[in-house]
């Protein structure tokens, strides 16, 4: 099994990377998965020029097929402006339509203060959705105040145990581009209530 980090942390060191890190930890934990992590800051000129010349260059040709042939992802930005970052949301702009089609995907952020919390749900949730992949029920946002404090591992090992349910699950039978079906949000829980 495989899994993919996607983080658009633009400083070193990086908050949104360090909990990219963490949750890619915690899920393989659980599965035994192989993790990738694609830093987008490295990729932001090819993302560019993939809009202006219709043509991937070599490293995001790679993290493409990396997204692609994932069996989860996590993904995590910062935010920017009560939403995604701009280089997160063109990136994902750059894949093939059907790209994510059933793919369990486990979004996170990162921010300066819990008020941007609900980033996760009227952000990058109905980006997910519009893309078609399955995302977990748990988003995972941390604020400044919340690293070293009581309550991020929790929200941390649950997101983490809900993607790798769902990646075990969906792996290998996860419906082919052609014939996609929209699983119930009601379903998804109760597969991953039966996989605990």
């Amino acid at each position: 099994m495989k899994l993919v980090v996607v983080s658009a942390g633009l400083s070193v060191p990086s908050s949104t990377r360090l909990l990219g890190d963490r949750l890619a930890a915690a899920a393989a934990a659980r599965t035994g998965a192989d993790i990738e992590v694609v830093e987008l800051r490295d990729l932001a000129v090819e993302i560019a020029h993939n809009f202006t010349n219709g043509f991937a260059g070599t490293k995001l040709a790679a993290a493409q097929r990396a997204v692609t042939e994932a069996d989860g992802l996590i993904v995590v930005t910062p935010v920017f402006s009560a939403s995604y970052s701009g280089l997160f949301k063109s990136f994902f702009d750059v894949l093939e339509p059907d790209a994510l089609a059933g793919k369990p995907v486990l979004i996170a952020a990162t921010g300066g203060t819990a008020r941007h919390s609900l980033v996760l749900e009227h952000a990058l949730r109905p980006l997910f959705a519009y893309l078609k992949a399955v995302v977990v029920p748990t988003g995972v946002y941390a604020a400044s105040e919340d690293w070293g404090a009581e309550g991020l591992d929790g929200r941390i090992e649950r997101a983490a145990g809900e993607l790798a349910a769902l990646a075990e699950g969906l792996g290998p039978a996860r419906p082919a581009k052609d014939d996609f079906t929209v699983v119930p949000f009601a379903e998804q829980l109760a597969a991953i209530s039966e996989a605990r």
